[in-house]
Formats: C-alpha cells, sequence, structure tokens
C-alpha cells in the first residue's frame, strides 16, 4: 500500500489548466507573449504591461529599437 501527501501522485494537471485555476482562485494571470491565441494588438497590450512592470526581457530585439 503507497501513501501519499495531498497534492501528490494522481495525474499531473496540464500548464493551461493551472494557468486558469490560478486566475480563478487567485487572481493571477500567466500569459506568454508568444501565445497564438492572442491577437497583435493583444500580444502587444502583455509585452508594454510586461516591461512596465519588470523592465525589458533579455534578448529581446523590440527593447532595442524603443
Amino acid at each position: 500500500m503507497r501513501w501519499y501527501p495531498k497534492g501528490y501522485g494522481g495525474t499531473r494537471r496540464d500548464p493551461d489548466q493551472v494557468k486558469r485555476d490560478g486566475w480563478h482562485d487567485e487572481g493571477l494571470l500567466a500569459v506568454s507573449v508568444d501565445d497564438d491565441r492572442l491577437t497583435w494588438p493583444e500580444r502587444e497590450l502583455v509585452r508594454q504591461l510586461g516591461e512596465k512592470l519588470y523592465g525589458p526581457r533579455a534578448n529581446d530585439p523590440e527593447a532595442a529599437n524603443g
């Protein structure tokens, strides 16, 4: 017989489910600037928010031109 502490063992959630749960439970939003489900203006908004909160990304060609 195997005993696992709560949260260990069983099935593993896929990354999108973790993100979905984080949004619903904690109000946290994890979005990739390269997510193909977003339109260009939406990706640009994500990029601008990220830069405002955390600074430019490393190896970002847009940051060098701005």
